[in-house]
């Protein structure tokens, strides 16, 4: 009896490092001041504290009343003005064409960054 007492508690002392590596990631670290921290993930929703992830594309906003306008970009169909309010494009320069009823209304060469918004207004074109 003696013997499986041992080895049970053998067994006890060598699965504690198992259990306390089941619970990766769960750090809390001491703060300035009483009591823990949170858990190192945070209040934030980033890995790392206070830096966002860096934006990887830029929009194209059209702002039109011709809701039924076709877009164009670089020669291909993007939808209409109604379905695409905003474009979300890979940073670069870009052929943009808004196509109304009475044909081209709108056709210029833009470039898009990244984390940026680009107004298009094809109605103050087509007036000039």
């Amino acid at each position: 009896m003696k013997k499986i007492m041992m080895i049970a508690i053998a067994a006890v002392v060598m699965m504690a490092p198992l259990a306390a590596s089941a619970r990766v990631g769960v750090f809390i670290a001491p703060r300035f001041g009483w009591g823990w921290s949170q858990p190192f993930w945070g209040p934030y929703p980033y890995p790392y504290y206070g830096y966002p992830p860096a934006p990887v594309t830029g929009d194209v906003k059209f702002d039109t009343h011709d809701k039924q306008a076709q877009v164009y970009v670089d020669g291909a169909y993007a939808g209409r003005v109604r379905e695409v309010k905003t474009l979300h494009l890979r940073p670069g320069s870009y052929e943009i064409e808004v196509r109304g009823g009475s044909g081209t209304e709108f056709d210029q060469k833009v470039y898009v960054a990244a984390g940026k918004t680009l107004h298009l207004n094809p109605d103050a074109e087509a007036s000039e």
